[in-house]
């Protein structure tokens, strides 16, 4: 069972920066995909970046040039570094792992950790 738990949250002026981290735990060889989704109140759940343990990267349009997703393998860690925040960025940022192989199986499932929130003030 993997275990996503969220850290580097907070209150942040408009045009600061915030990085977020996510470390999965467990029994744990490989994940194939990481990434980080946000929900504001009143809102669906989007993505917001993604990246896979090749290297492959997503993001969403209204994050791209301010924000990097960037993973260390090895730690089963993946990073969100934001930067030019905007109030419209205020929301609950939530890690997600899919893909995850263990020691026994592989599993397609996807993980989420608990979220961390990110409230950016104008």
């Amino acid at each position: 069972q993997v275990q996503l738990v969220e850290s580097g949250g907070g209150l942040v002026q408009a045009g600061g920066s915030l990085r977020l981290s996510c470390k999965a735990s467990g029994s744990i060889f490989s994940i194939s995909r990481m990434g980080w989704y946000r929900q504001a109140p009143g809102k669906q759940r989007e993505m917001v970046a993604t990246k896979t343990s090749s290297g492959a990267a997503d993001y969403a349009d209204s994050v791209k040039g301010r924000f990097t997703i960037s993973r260390d393998n090895a730690k089963l860690t993946v990073y969100l570094e934001m930067n030019s925040l905007k109030p419209e960025d205020t929301a609950v940022y939530y890690c997600n792992a899919a893909g995850v192989q263990t020691p026994s199986y592989y599993t397609s499932s996807i993980s989420w950790g608990q979220g961390t929130q990110v409230t950016v003030s104008s």
